[in-house]
Order: structure tokens, then C-alpha cells, then sequence
């Protein structure tokens, strides 16, 4: 994900300070982001001096000033370009399936183990996205279709991790079948 089109996506909805957006990658689990809050910031110096977002300085009665960042027309002509760009199917590392491949090695109850460790992961990260899903935050709702493209992008997450679950269940029924109807669960 290009956290540039990310923050003028966040700033197509509403102004927002660099706090706000980083509490919003923060909180977010469509647009995680693994970098450092310094490219939050650093990215939005480079969108202003580029002319893509304004910047206007607040000072409240009470606490720090801080910058507000507004997406400016050239900004929402650049997310829209890009939006329209042909898009990148996901990058699939996934170290589990990595460490799958050298499992032979394992006895097993370490096998068994390491499966188990990860439907737990995939369990519980099910469950925050469901939670997630549920609670909507950070969602844009200015039109009906936004909304509908939002509740989308939250299901595709779901059945993601539905997926991962049903898949891992393959796994061990496979592998009990390959040990002589030994169960592989612990």
C-alpha cells in the first residue's frame, strides 16, 4: 500500500491533523501500515510542497497549535489517477506456508503444535475483524455506494481469515490421513 494515497484517500473525507492520521492507521485494519509515524509526517510535507494537500495552522485556547491538512483539487485529481490505475493483486508472504515447507522435519506433536499456534492467530484475528466490522470506524459514508464499498472491503478481510480456518482444517484432516488416521491436534 502507498501510504500517500492512503493519507489523500483519509483527507478525501475530511481534514485531518497528522495525529488524526496516524490514530487512523493506528486503529484501522484495511490500512495497516508497518512503517514509522515519521513517514506520516514526512509523507505529508511531500504532498504540500508538491501542492497536493493545504496545511493551516489551528491554535486552540487550551494545548498545542497543530497543522491541519486539507486535500486540495490536485490532490483529489492525483487519488483519483491513481484509484483509476491498473490495480496490483496482493503480495502473498505468508511464513506459515514458509515454514510449512520445511516441516517434514518436525515430529508430530511439533507439527501438530505449530498448526495449532497458528488457527489460534487466525482465530483470533477473525474475531477482530469481525468486532471490527461491526463497530464501522474510520468508514466514510457520504454516499450509499461508499458505504457498500467499505462494508466490502471488511467481508473480503473476513473471508480471508474464514478461509485461513477452513484451509487449516484441510491441513490436519490430510496430514492425520497420512499418519494412519492419527488425529493431529493436541
Amino acid at each position: 500500500m502507498s501510504i500517500k494515497y492512503a493519507i489523500l484517500g483519509f483527507l478525501s473525507h475530511q481534514p485531518l491533523t497528522g495525529y488524526d492520521l496516524k490514530k487512523m492507521f493506528a486503529d484501522s485494519m484495511t490500512f495497516y501500515w508497518s512503517g514509522n509515524n515519521n513517514q506520516i509526517y514526512r509523507t505529508l510535507v511531500d504532498l504540500h510542497r508538491q501542492g497536493l494537500v493545504s496545511q493551516e495552522m489551528e491554535h486552540p485556547a487550551s494545548g498545542p497549535s497543530r497543522k491541519i491538512y486539507t486535500i486540495t483539487d490536485k490532490g483529489l485529481a492525483d487519488l483519483k489517477q491513481w484509484v483509476v490505475s491498473s490495480p496490483e493483486l496482493p503480495e502473498l508472504r505468508n511464513r506459515f506456508l514458509m515454514q510449512l515447507a520445511w516441516a517434514d522435519q518436525l515430529k508430530p506433536e511439533e507439527l501438530a503444535d505449530l498448526i495449532n499456534q497458528y488457527e489460534a492467530e487466525v482465530q483470533s484475528k477473525l474475531l477482530l475483524v469481525q468486532d471490527y466490522r461491526q463497530r464501522n470506524p474510520n468508514a466514510p459514508d457520504r454516499t450509499p455506494r461508499e458505504e457498500y464499498l467499505w462494508q466490502m472491503i471488511m467481508q473480503n478481510w473476513e473471508a480471508y481469515y474464514e478461509h485461513e480456518l477452513t484451509w487449516v482444517c484441510q491441513l490436519r484432516a490430510g496430514l492425520s490421513d497420512e499418519q494412519g488416521s492419527q488425529p493431529l491436534t493436541l
